[in-house]
């Protein structure tokens, strides 16, 4: 078996140490900022490089605060409550996709408010991308060795650090196949169907249920936080907040047939 032992620091600057983690987060931002402006606007004529310029700032306050106060929220609100100061050190990791997701909605909405934009023409360009962030993500986090998978007899598993010395499913890299690569050509082929595209919000919906669906299917294999457990029978808190984004999918997808009709 394979025993994971990469270091989260990807370089140092003196004192100043550059992980991984971080890194993730730049590499998603940059790249889906570059597809959007070169690729995708093209098909959006009411939006140019400027709004998108502009957007990105409030996409990068959305994600950070939103990941790491859903984490706190929903993963260990009772440490945090007791150690308010780790909130901070989101180098250390512990983000959230559901509260990065929230926090990318409202500073959306925000932003859309105080530039007369449409919210679901900015909100369909942003899901498009999304998996790329994910993928940086989930990668970042089986550096880490973080986030692990279930015990596992199979060849494929991995000795972590911090799960004992079982083997176990690489659930961070089915995450990042599934969660990134997969749903990105998901949402390519939707998109590419011009009847789909011209309907607001319905890519956003889209993105919504297949992520949500696709997450489901990867908790199976991952490891539920030790301090948590399974909140309701089986149902990993992943799985639980999912119900919730898959009925809100469904719900903007129904939203966007009937205004588009």
């Amino acid at each position: 078996m394979t025993v994971l032992n990469i270091n989260p620091i990807a370089f140092s600057f003196g004192p100043f140490d550059i992980r991984w983690y971080s890194l993730s987060y730049i590499f998603g931002i940059l790249i889906s900022w570059f597809i959007i402006n070169k690729f995708l606007i093209k098909h959006k004529n009411d939006i140019d490089s400027n709004t998108v310029n502009n957007l990105i700032n409030y996409l990068i306050i959305g994600i950070i605060l939103g990941g790491r106060i859903g984490y706190v929220l929903f993963y260990n609100f009772e440490f945090y409550i007791n150690y308010p100061l780790e909130i901070i050190k989101i180098w250390n990791g512990g983000m959230s996709f559901h509260g990065g997701l929230l926090g990318i909605i409202i500073s959306t909405y925000i932003f859309c408010m105080n530039k007369k934009e449409v919210f679901f023409d900015l909100t369909d360009l942003v899901v498009l991308v999304a998996p790329i962030g994910i993928f940086f993500g989930r990668i970042a986090n089986f550096i880490n060795g973080e986030l692990y998978g279930r015990i596992t007899e199979n060849n494929i598993g991995i000795i972590f650090q911090n799960g004992g010395p079982l083997p176990r499913h690489p659930s961070q890299l089915y995450e990042a196949i599934l969660e990134g690569l997969f749903l990105f050509i998901i949402m390519f082929l939707f998109w590419k169907n011009k009847n789909i595209r011209k309907k607001q919000g319905l890519l956003t919906g889209i993105f919504c249920v297949s992520y949500s669906i696709i997450r489901v299917f990867c908790e199976l294999f991952r490891e539920p936080d030790y301090h948590i457990g399974f909140i309701i029978d089986k149902i990993t808190m992943g799985q639980f907040l999912c119900i919730f984004l898959l009925l809100f999918g469904i719900f903007i997808i129904c939203k966007s047939y009937f205004k588009n009709e």
